[in-house]
């Protein structure tokens, strides 16, 4: 009987590691479309909050403030800490190329109960520019 299981946070994108009861733990490595000049949606999920704990490199946290025009909170995640999104709270990430998280939400978070909003040219712009005042 094996004791203990461990869980390598390499690899690219996103990737579920394991689920516990209802909530499943995942990996969240750098992809181009994370990338802060490729970043062209935000997201909400209407069922579960979300956690994101930053391991190592950068992630900018993008929150959805009013919705017209669309007006962004920005802020970066520092390690040694826990972060929770709320259920229903539009919200975006941009990593940095090294950058590792560790997400925990519940396991059947998806495209059915979640919503993605894309960006036209000018929200995307206000988006981009929030990091330039960051909170």
């Amino acid at each position: 009987m094996k004791l203990y299981d461990t869980y390598d946070l390499l690899g690219i994108g996103y990737q579920k590691i394991f689920n516990f009861q209802s909530w499943r733990i995942a990996k969240l490595n750098y992809i181009k479309e994370l990338d802060i000049q490729n970043l062209n949606f935000i997201e909400c999920h209407h069922e579960t909050d979300e956690i994101f704990v930053l391991i190592q490199g950068k992630c900018d946290m993008f929150i959805l403030k009013e919705d017209s025009p669309k007006t962004f909170e920005h802020f970066s995640l520092e390690t040694q800490k826990i972060y929770r999104i709320p259920k229903g709270v539009y919200h975006a990430h941009a990593l940095s190329k090294d950058a590792q998280i560790l997400i925990i939400e519940e396991d059947d978070t998806c495209d059915g109960n979640s919503h993605r909003v894309y960006l036209n040219e000018q929200e995307i712009k206000n988006l981009q520019l929030s990091t330039c005042g960051g909170n």
